[in-house]
């Protein structure tokens, strides 16, 4: 399995720290300890899986995110691929590539904010493995979750005339980012959704059982490129609004001292909101989840993506979204 870590303490010490960390789970007769964990599921479901890995100075700079933070984010971020196919998240799988800098007490924290994240959504973190790593601290997680049979919904599926709605806001983690790369504090909102953003859950489930979406997916890459993946598999372009993209206070507030700061609302990425195409018009009307949903355009035929200003002409928009494979 892992090697023994540079710290001290071995695996099977550190898996049975975990393991006393960890509340026993009915649904799951094995889990942690064993070689593999025992799922029994329900047959009128379906599984979804997921994983995403996060490596330090590429994905998080523990300069500005605590330990404790960075577990809640490593699995919140996973939580939102399960929510963005209208399920419901079950079982996490933990892997660690545990850098020498990285402390015993860091590790600690790291464990129960992830936990702790895990419990708010009644997730059990059913296994995993670590290991040392001569370079950065690397985190990968993987995530099961449930979707009622053929109620999954996909990025396909989108159709010309469909509204195009989000969740929540945009363009707070990105800005949040923004500050902290130039060596400033952002305000308290800001931070939050940098740190410990919030897996739409709820609101992704509803969509999915009431079949409200032609196609989903979560905001991460940001909301143009995340868009076009999902105009690609559809065949489809869209049309957005610039004056109906949801800014929360603290994002309108920077925004009035810079007008550019617009481009991340658009491309800053890191929202984990739900995106989806949908055949009715009236859903922000309905009684949905929190946060709820905002209209912020229409999917048309053809390819591309318009971004409309209210005196109609295109805005053209200075970033693109985050490209996992882009030189740094």
């Amino acid at each position: 399995m892992g090697e023994v870590n540079n710290k001290g303490r071995g695996e099977f010490e550190l898996i049975g720290w975990i393991k006393e960390q960890v509340e026993s789970c009915s649904r799951m007769p094995s889990g942690i300890g064993d070689d593999c964990a025992i799922d029994q599921l329900p047959s009128d479901q379906q599984l979804l899986t997921s994983n995403d890995l996060l490596i330090e100075d590429i994905h998080f700079n523990r300069a500005w995110t605590s330990m404790f933070d960075l577990g809640r984010k490593s699995v919140a971020v996973n939580l939102s691929d399960i929510a963005a196919m209208g399920g419901k998240p079950r079982s996490l799988y933990l892997g660690l590539g545990r850098s020498q800098q990285l402390e015993e007490t860091e590790l600690k924290d790291f464990i129960r904010g992830f936990l702790y994240e895990a419990r708010q959504h009644d997730v059990v973190l059913a296994g995993g493995d670590t290991c040392g790593s001569p370079g950065p601290l690397m985190i990968s997680v993987t995530v099961q979750g449930l979707v009622p049979t053929g109620k999954a919904v996909m990025r396909q599926g989108s159709g010309c005339g469909d509204a195009l709605y989000v969740s929540g806001t945009l363009g707070d983690s990105a800005l949040a980012l923004h500050l902290l790369r130039a060596g400033q504090m952002p305000p308290v909102p800001l931070a939050q959704r940098f740190h410990t953003p919030s897996a739409r859950i709820d609101l992704g489930r509803l969509v999915g059982e009431q079949e409200l979406a032609t196609a989903m997916l979560d905001v991460s890459d940001g909301l143009l490129a995340d868009l076009n993946h999902l105009l690609v598999a559809s065949g489809v372009g869209a049309e957005l609004i610039l004056s109906a993209l949801p800014l929360s206070e603290a994002f309108r507030s920077a925004l009035g001292q810079n007008p550019s700061l617009i481009d991340l609302a658009l491309a800053g990425g890191e929202d984990y909101e739900l995106l989806f195409s949908s055949a009715r018009h009236d859903l922000e009307q309905m009684a949905l989840p929190a946060p709820g949903v905002v209209k912020v355009g229409h999917i048309r035929a053809g390819t591309g993506i318009n971004i409309r200003q209210d005196n109609g002409d295109i805005y053209h928009c200075r970033q693109r979204g985050f490209d996992h494979f882009a030189a740094s």
